[in-house]
């Protein structure tokens, strides 16, 4: 079964497309180096199931009013095909930040929710 990582941030609204240029240059690293999709989504559609679920995607992610969530995925053949992308990927950030310095981040760093799992349920449309 293929492996997924997922991602859960609160952005401020207004930096909405300053994180979708940041968004682009990971998609093109996360590819470059064998993922097989990266998938990043804003917050359009957050309140209309919370009476089935209980809890919203901004009250899990503790967004203010000036703050929207992201969900993000990158889905690869396995946990180890993860892990030697992500080792990849690491190393070209831990590149660029030698040669560029720390870059500035349209979102709290500290506030994003990460992991890893593994597929129980993996179905795809017949094209």
């Amino acid at each position: 079964m293929r492996y997924v990582d997922g991602y859960v941030l609160p952005v401020p609204t207004d930096k909405i497309d300053e994180y979708k240029t940041l968004a682009k240059e990971a998609a093109a690293s996360w590819i470059k180096h064998g993922a097989l999709e990266y998938v990043e989504c804003v917050g359009d559609d957050l309140e209309s199931v919370k009476e089935w679920a209980g809890v919203s995607f901004p009250e899990l992610a503790n967004t203010s009013k000036e703050e929207t969530v992201i969900f993000a995925f990158i889905i690869y053949q396995s946990r180890e095909h993860r892990d030697q992308v992500n080792k990849d990927v690491h190393e070209d950030m831990t590149n660029f930040i030698k040669e560029h310095g720390e870059p500035k981040m349209p979102f709290e760093m500290k506030r994003m929710a990460f992991g890893g799992f593994q597929s129980i349920v993996d179905a795809v449309a017949e094209k």
